[in-house]
């Protein structure tokens, strides 16, 4: 199969690109740059040089492909809600060059869309279209995609981590340490899911082989750790002393990141692993903070 694979040079992207190599498929991968463009030739994928910003010109690159992975997403978080209208815009472009034909796509969004509302983990057959999360655009539009006969799918990400990335909490490190102390709101009592990048690449692979029309999978190894536990592994790396923060000194703390502090995204992903048999097999997040060279952030 030719598939087209944005963010093919990012965190997980250059996951999926090794697994899609491995599996005998060819690969064309979306880069800003002929810097990209030359990693991706070494890697034995060909380039397509577009940017987010120019959604049609990012879009050719799916024309000859059999199908699409789109992993690509700006990341500056401080200009969260713009970044995810971009990402609407980014899908209905590579949508309509899929429409009217059976070729899928994958799209990426959050596993708290998937929030049930009861106080249990987000689940897979749950779609929230009146979250609060920006990112519900992403998904939205992929809706209006599928309903236009594209055949959609979603991948809905936890904290995504190795040992040099970690999702949501590698700002939260940088913050940490520009601050001097490690903080959690309240008791430090709500949850995030995770699971380790090369489980989720696993995922992300095994999800396009299947092609199934509209279905939506949580790539989750951990239902739910509690952020006092994250921020505990976090100050010992930092040598900080941890705080607790109320919720009001938490939004003078944390700046845009109290949208995320607080907040229980618990995920269960048993659905999806019924229907791919995905087996999630890296090391658990705690670990990989732990084995985390934190003397690196001087660097």
């Amino acid at each position: 199969m030719r598939v087209f694979l944005t963010g093919a040079t990012g965190f997980i992207g250059s996951r999926i690109l090794g697994e899609l190599l491995a599996g005998g498929h060819e690969v064309i991968g979306l880069t800003r740059s002929d810097a990209g463009a030359n990693e991706l030739a070494r890697a034995g994928a060909s380039a397509h040089i577009a940017t987010l910003d120019d959604p049609a010109r990012l879009a050719r690159g799916a024309e000859n492909a059999d199908a699409v992975i789109h992993t690509a997403f700006d990341h500056d978080f401080t200009n969260f809600v713009a970044n995810c209208e971009k990402d609407r815009r980014v899908i209905a472009a590579l949508g309509s060059v899929l429409k009217g034909s059976d070729r899928p796509m994958l799209i990426t969004s959050g596993v708290g869309l998937g929030n049930p509302g009861n106080g249990e983990p987000a689940r897979e057959d749950v779609f929230d279209a009146h979250h609060r999360n920006p990112r519900i655009a992403s998904e939205l539009a992929g809706q209006e995609q599928l309903e236009a006969g594209v055949n959609i799918g979603v991948v809905r990400l936890p904290q995504v981590h190795d040992t040099v990335k970690q999702g949501l909490i590698s700002p939260y490190i940088a913050m940490a340490r520009e601050k001097g102390v490690a903080a959690y709101v309240g008791e430090g009592a709500n949850r995030w899911a995770a699971a380790h990048v090369s489980d989720v690449a696993a995922l992300y692979v095994l999800a396009l082989a299947r092609a199934e029309r509209g279905a939506r999978y949580n790539a989750v190894a951990e239902e739910g750790i509690a952020m006092r536990d994250i921020v505990g592994v976090i100050a010992a790396g930092l040598g900080l002393p941890v705080v607790s923060l109320s919720p009001d000194e938490a939004e003078r703390h944390f700046g845009w990141f109290s949208l995320f502090a607080a907040v229980d995204i618990t995920a269960t992903s048993a659905l999806t692993r019924q229907k791919l048999g995905w087996v999630p097999t890296g090391p658990g997040l705690l670990d990989d903070l732990r084995a985390m060279n934190f003397s690196m952030l001087d660097a």
